[in-house]
């Protein structure tokens, strides 16, 4: 090869490798912090990775995604989250209650979008519903006004329960509201309702072993991204001791469980994807009104339903969008 050949050929490479290098540094980058880990979260993930490529963007292509895992240890999520606004990522993600608190703490200016069962207004995430204000904006559940519903739900599916036990960590901010809102279902149902606390793996165990000793002829799983974490122990569980359980998502039933009321999960965590787009392409969080699901699912588990002896009440099937066989 002539010198002036291989000056040219090693010209080009050159400019071609500061060409790849330009595009890789103005590849945005969006820090995703879970409370969580990624095993438990995977069918999450790829529903927020669709919702994104809905909204032009593909992780590897022309965005690229910083993630930080808590492994359910919240008091990591404030250090997870100063570490991604250190990196100067151009959005942050927060899935979870504890999630978006630690983001909002960690930073006035990267964009925010977050995914939690709390109320954003009241625990001072955002100043309204329709304009958030500042630089953070998401998807809410509001799930304390949902777990009275799924009570009426086990009233109806078990006509002559009498006594009823009610799950909950007790590290969830909003648990406090969720016991007072059963609380009152219950009374108005005539039905005596017991309170369990679990904040980890034993206690979980600990509480479902308490069951058999209040005789509890059913019981509501209260909605918490650590129980959804651990939802396959929960389901085994509540098989182990013959529980009838109402749960807050579809995944508890996909996996075993008897019955479950509240939003679309896949539909809502693509909701996040495509929030997350619309800010990567120029839209202000503080613009964007915080989304709540309007739609709820009904999922019944026949085969769960036959183990435990139970019939399910035509009125639950007719209304059930989705009965599982």
């Amino acid at each position: 090869m002539k010198r002036r050949d291989f000056v040219l050929l090693l010209g080009g490479a050159m400019t071609a490798a500061r060409a790849l290098r330009a595009q890789q540094m103005a590849m945005p980058v969006i820090g995703f912090l879970h409370f969580a880990s990624p095993d438990p979260a995977a069918s999450q993930l790829a529903d927020f990775r669709q919702g994104l490529s809905e909204a032009g963007y593909i992780e590897g292509q022309n965005v690229a995604i910083e993630y930080r895992w808590a492994e359910n240890h919240y008091d990591r999520l404030p250090g997870l989250a100063a570490d991604l606004v250190s990196r100067k990522v151009d959005v942050i993600v927060a899935v979870g209650n504890r999630s978006a608190l630690a983001a909002k703490s960690a930073s006035s200016t990267i964009p925010i979008v977050f995914m939690t069962g709390i109320d954003p207004v009241g625990e001072g995430l955002v100043a309204s519903i329709a304009r958030p204000g500042g630089n953070i904006t998401g998807l809410s559940f509001l799930f304390s006004d949902l777990h009275p519903k799924r009570l009426e739900l086990l009233a109806d599916l078990l006509p002559h329960a009498g006594v009823v036990a009610l799950l909950v960590n007790p590290s969830f901010s909003s648990a406090g509201s969720v016991i007072h809102g059963v609380q009152e279902a219950a009374r108005a149902k005539g039905m005596q309702l017991h309170i369990l606390k679990a904040g980890n793996e034993s206690e979980i165990d600990a509480a479902f072993a308490t069951l058999v000793q209040m005789h509890a002829d059913a019981l509501l799983v209260g909605s918490d991204g650590f129980f959804d974490s651990r939802h396959e122990q929960i389901v085994t569980l509540a098989s182990r001791y013959s529980v009838p359980t109402i749960y807050s998502w579809r995944l508890y039933v996909d996996a075993g469980g008897l019955i479950s009321y509240g939003p679309n999960l896949m539909a809502v965590t693509r909701h996040l994807g495509i929030y997350v787009g619309k800010i990567l392409s120029g839209a202000k969080p503080a613009d964007l009104p915080v989304q709540q699901p309007t739609t709820f699912e009904l999922v019944v588990n026949l085969k769960t339903a036959k183990a435990l002896g139970l019939t399910i009440p035509p009125l639950i099937l007719a209304r059930a969008d989705e009965v599982i066989e």
